[in-house]
């Protein structure tokens, strides 16, 4: 996307004025490039890792398809080996993004590793493995063929057909755990699976969503949890939890907080403090899941250090450990009412917040900046949140950014978020500072991209969104406004007339308008 000369004007000055700042608090220009250059050679190191490990699994699954007398022939497996090594995550549009989110397959250190542990397993799970990844590739290759709500007939079976596929496989992976929970090669191969699942065009959601319910239907999540909370095997322990992870939806979510909250959150902590790059980022998402699931929960998550360790983790230099870092805070802010929020103060969150919105990543940027504009709307920790600087960074973000194209970068977003999630953020909207309300109306202008697509548009009167957009659209900040007024139009709501800021000259119209503002708030 092109800046404009004002936007890159607005984001030299505020980047400026943010270094000073920074120095000022403790960090150090020297510490800033020697944390891009940690980037720089993380993020080169996973590409060197990633095609090192899907040329080892492309030739594993062809000497394994030959030894067991598949179906498959020699030139689809190369041709399946090409394709993989070629991909860099799969997005609904093709778009890609450089360092992509957790559930990118092939992407991070943590994901090779992944895959040179499925290269050990044994024979039967080895070409088990091969085949899903066929799957996979079928669907997606089917996924990207046509653009979301246009959708053949044949297209739809096809690919409800390869969906059925991999949801079956996925079941009985699930029957064959309960049976046998402390079998690691199932893990692998269903945490690989769940992993994938979430990264495909068009039907990732879905699909992704559907085997997680089928972890907790068939037992199997109960199993994971058994082994977290009564082996004392680590490889276990981490297997389960690094699976967990992968499909923790609102009802796992549920379900983990009534039958194991603590040991989960000890794990996840244990997962943190063995300093292993694969065993953080799982140990994160945990937590960061957490956050998401009620005002209770999230109290007993502080409670048991959670918070401490996300906020600890944010020195890290690891691009997707930090994303499940701002993420977990942006959750946090939304999920964990006042008393969360004034903890959030206490731990210094809006501190740390600062480096993570400074961050070159757009993700970790972004969900900082809307951690940062939920916890200004609560009044009472206004002073403080503006104390930190993190709030001057929202506005530049989103006059350089396009909603659309923004959803498009990381599967994070790019299957929006849940009714529960966005109703959360509707308040935001109202908030007296402007930064918050247009970072705020942004997000709801990518939201209703997202949502038109999927053809559920009307999840924003269902959370009684449309007014909050109108108010916000009519309003005089030109950034707001704009992003408003575009949310409304995407799910097909009447744009209002928006008021000039000169009050004097002010039209009949503008006067009509100002009084239907005034009624409706009253």
């Amino acid at each position: 996307m092109i800046m404009s000369n004002d936007s890159k004007i607005a984001e030299k000055s505020s980047i400026s004025a943010m270094k000073a700042k920074m120095e000022a608090n403790g960090f150090a220009a020297s510490k800033m490039m020697a944390a891009k250059e940690d980037h720089k050679q993380i993020q080169i190191g996973d590409k060197v890792m990633k095609t090192q490990s899907t040329s080892k699994s492309s030739s594993a699954s062809m000497t394994m398809s030959s030894s067991s007398s598949s179906t498959t022939t020699a030139d689809n497996m190369l041709e399946f080996g090409a394709e993989k090594s070629s991909r860099s995550g799969l997005l609904s549009t093709g778009n890609r993004n450089k360092a992509g989110h957790h559930h990118h397959w092939n992407l991070s250190s943590a994901n090779s590793k992944l895959h040179e542990l499925l290269q050990s397993m044994s024979p039967k799970m080895l070409t088990f493995s091969s085949e899903v990844d066929l799957e996979f590739d079928e669907l997606s290759s089917i996924a990207k063929t046509f653009k979301n709500p246009i959708i053949s007939k044949s297209e739809s079976i096809n690919m409800k057909g390869s969906m059925n596929k991999l949801e079956n496989k996925m079941l009985n992976l699930c029957k064959e755990l309960v049976q046998n929970r402390n079998n690691l090669d199932i893990m692998l191969v269903m945490t690989d699976m769940i992993k994938k699942a979430w990264s495909v065009p068009q039907c990732g959601y879905d699909l992704g969503f559907n085997m997680s319910k089928t972890i907790r239907e068939t037992g199997a999540l109960e199993a994971l949890l058994c082994n977290i909370e009564t082996t004392d095997d680590w490889k276990v322990q981490f297997s389960s939890v690094q699976l967990l992870e992968q499909c923790l939806v609102s009802d796992n979510r549920d379900y983990v907080v009534e039958h194991g909250l603590e040991k989960v959150v000890c794990t996840a902590k244990e997962c943190v403090n063995r300093k292993q790059s694969d065993e953080v980022v799982v140990g994160v998402g945990i937590l960061e899941h957490l956050f998401k699931h009620s005002e209770n929960t999230c109290k007993e998550v502080i409670k048991l250090n959670g918070l401490e360790t996300i906020l600890f983790e944010c020195r890290s230099t690891n691009i997707e450990t930090l994303r499940h870092c701002a993420s977990a805070l942006a959750n946090l802010s939304l999920y964990g009412g006042p008393d969360s929020q004034e903890s959030m103060i206490k731990l210094k969150a809006a501190m740390w917040l600062f480096p993570l919105a400074f961050h070159n990543d757009d993700n970790i940027k972004y969900y900082a900046c809307l951690a940062i504009t939920v916890l200004v709307a609560n009044q009472e920790l206004e002073a403080e949140v503006i104390k930190s600087g993190t709030l001057d960074l929202c506005e530049p973000f989103v006059m350089s950014h396009n909603p659309e194209e923004f959803a498009k970068s990381s599967t994070s977003h790019i299957h929006g978020q849940s009714k529960n999630w966005l109703a959360r953020l509707v308040p935001v909207l109202m908030s007296k500072r402007e930064e918050a309300r247009s970072l705020a109306a942004f997000h709801f202008a990518m939201e209703a991209w997202i949502k038109k697509t999927q053809e559920q548009t009307e999840t924003f009167r269902e959370i009684n969104a449309i007014d909050a957009l109108k108010k916000v659209a009519s309003c005089p900040n030109a950034i707001a406004s704009k992003y408003a007024a575009q949310a409304l139009r995407l799910i097909g709501e009447e744009v209002p007339h928006k008021l000039s800021q000169q009050v004097p000259l002010w039209t009949i119209e503008d006067v009509k308008e100002w009084v239907k503002q005034v009624w409706m708030t009253t």
